[in-house]
């Protein structure tokens, strides 16, 4: 039985995706590459953007989306097709990658509140990177899960406020980008 290819695409389940693409790094290089998605009405999760390549004047930007199998390769094409971009990655498909966040998460507490909120940072391996008398701030850097997991936990005992960089991953083993 024949399917138009709109209902194919229904059918397809959405799936989260980290791209990492290698471009110039000039001005106007990343309004472009994240032109391409809003102009297509694809949605950015996350997105880093760091010179990783001084010698070359090449950065390296991260993002992570989430689409359909048939939208992901699309975005892939058309990302490749841009004049300053060297190479495309979607570490998701590639297999096992690293990925890590880092978070600034600030408390406000006294009391009791105050030494749980202590005794979790450290559960965490979250640092103190200030104090005063009825606050912290910390900065935890691991799995998007885990920082999920430790703002949760501050919630009830004094969230005030979250920061957080966006994902950066790389792929493992011997091989680059």
């Amino acid at each position: 039985m024949f399917k138009p290819s709109w209902d194919l695409e229904r059918s397809q389940s959405v799936e989260r995706h980290t791209l990492t693409v290698l471009v110039d790094n000039e001005p106007g290089v990343l309004a472009r590459v994240v032109g391409l998605f809003s102009a297509r009405g694809f949605n950015i999760d996350s997105l880093t953007v760091s010179e990783t390549e001084h010698d070359r004047h090449r950065s390296r930007i991260t993002i992570v989306t989430v689409a359909t199998p048939k939208v992901l390769s699309q975005i892939k094409l058309q990302l490749e097709r841009l004049i300053p971009v060297h190479r495309v990655h979607d570490l998701t498909a590639e297999g096992e990658s690293l990925e890590r966040e880092l978070a600034l998460i600030k408390v406000a507490g006294k009391g009791e509140n105050r030494v749980e909120t202590l005794r979790l940072a450290e559960a965490f391996r979250a640092n103190v990177v200030d104090a005063s008398i009825d606050s912290f701030v910390f900065e935890i850097t691991g799995r998007p899960s885990k920082v999920e997991q430790f703002i949760s936990l501050m919630q009830p005992l004094g969230l005030v406020e979250v920061v957080r960089t966006g994902l950066t991953a790389i792929s493992r083993g011997k091989e680059g980008m």
